[in-house]
């Protein structure tokens, strides 16, 4: 799945950020702050990586950079312990 992902996004200057944003944020999804259940923690990491394959095809650097900053968003929250949410 990394590897798709840092495949997808080779023409962008923003390749180890998003790739490391990525890691990131699955490495958060399994912290004890976080409560949820062995399937919910399942479904957020599929989620995540869902968002980033769909992101990662990007070429326009407008929505590389949404996606960065939506992830450096999530990440924040993640660290709080408080899960984001979709937005609407």
């Amino acid at each position: 799945m990394k590897g798709l992902i840092w495949a997808t996004a080779v023409d962008s200057k923003h390749q180890k950020r998003v790739l490391s944003l990525y890691r990131q944020i699955l490495r958060s999804l399994n912290s004890p702050k976080l409560e949820l259940s062995l399937a919910a923690r399942l479904a957020k990491k599929a989620e995540a990586r869902a968002i980033f394959m769909v992101g990662s095809e990007e070429r326009s650097i407008h929505n590389i950079q949404d996606l960065i900053d939506t992830a450096e968003y999530a990440l924040s929250l993640l660290k709080e312990g408080k899960i984001p949410k979709h937005i609407q």
